[in-house]
């Protein structure tokens, strides 16, 4: 078996797979592969996959498979996995940090510190104590953010597709109603047809005046335009995003340039402890995935 691992890993990840076979990270030998390991940056489209004739499962090292043509995978019998639960905590507390910094004036306290100012008079600051979160999907890394923002002291509303009760939040059937009044909102759903640009203008002014959207899941998820038009009028106050359209953004994205937006560059499955989470269970899939073909 011939296993190439086309994005990062831990370091330690390919001495733990070799008992499975050959390991390379070579991406000139797809053709020879049986298995591919990718993150975010490789594209596992239906050119992708027809160029590995001898692929037999595809491993997305985090969260979702929307990078990997499942329909062909499908065709092809090539096995799909992905990590879902080993990301949870990493993403959660960058989700947790990022809305964490609008209202405490990180960004800027830092800034004008570098520039040699002292504006404490100018930093007022708010809390998130007794504040309304809506969290949009209910998924691991969403669960692990209501954990945290339920220690500090705030309250909670989700939206998800169906209505089905969460221990953490009650579940409301509309985005439009979930997001009413909240003054933050934490985005954790996936690419898919029905997800695509579902923050648009209809959900964001049901929200609070001044209210942060905070995006740790999919950069398609949001509408761009009424995205940017939001914070020039101030009905957003903020935007704190680690999620693109693409790795990276081109260049013209309007939300680079869009004011009192908060970015990072897709950093939150990228932790150390979460790296070797992920590795874990790689391993774990590439076992049982072995064991089942011996059977």
């Amino acid at each position: 078996m011939l296993i190439l691992i086309s994005d990062a890993f831990d370091p330690s990840l390919p001495g733990k797979l070799e008992r499975f076979g050959e390991v390379t990270d070579d991406k000139s030998r797809l053709a020879e592969a049986e298995v591919v390991l990718v993150r975010s940056k490789t594209t596992c489209d239906r050119a992708y996959i027809e160029s590995a004739p001898k692929l037999k499962l595809i491993i997305r090292g985090g969260v979702g498979t929307d990078n990997i043509d499942k329909a062909c995978a499908a065709e092809r019998g090539i096995a799909v996995h992905n990590t879902p639960k080993a990301s949870a905590i990493a993403v959660a507390e960058l989700a947790f940090a990022l809305m964490l910094a609008v209202p405490n004036r990180l960004i800027e306290g830092h800034g004008s510190m570098k520039e040699g100012k002292w504006i404490k008079k100018e930093l007022k600051r708010t809390e998130l104590f007794g504040k309304k979160l809506c969290l949009v999907g209910v998924g691991n890394i969403a669960t692990e953010v209501a954990k945290r923002a339920k220690a500090f002291g705030m309250k909670l509303t989700a939206y998800r597709k169906s209505n089905k009760p969460y221990d953490y939040a009650e579940v409301k059937p509309s985005l439009p109603e979930a997001v009413a009044g909240c003054h933050y909102v934490s985005m954790h759903l996936p690419k898919t047809d029905e997800t695509v640009g579902i923050m648009d203008a209809a959900a964001i002014e049901k929200m609070a005046d001044g209210a942060v959207l905070v995006n740790t899941g999919r950069g398609a998820t949001i509408d761009v335009k009424a995205v940017v038009e939001a914070l020039e009028s101030g009905k957003l106050r903020a935007y704190a995003t680690d999620v693109w359209p693409s790795d990276p953004p081109p260049d013209d994205y309007p939300l680079l340039k869009a004011p009192n937006v908060i970015m990072t560059p897709h950093l939150g499955a990228s932790s150390e402890e979460n790296l070797l989470r992920i590795g874990e269970e790689v391993v774990q899939i590439i076992d049982a995935f072995e064991k089942g073909e011996k059977k």
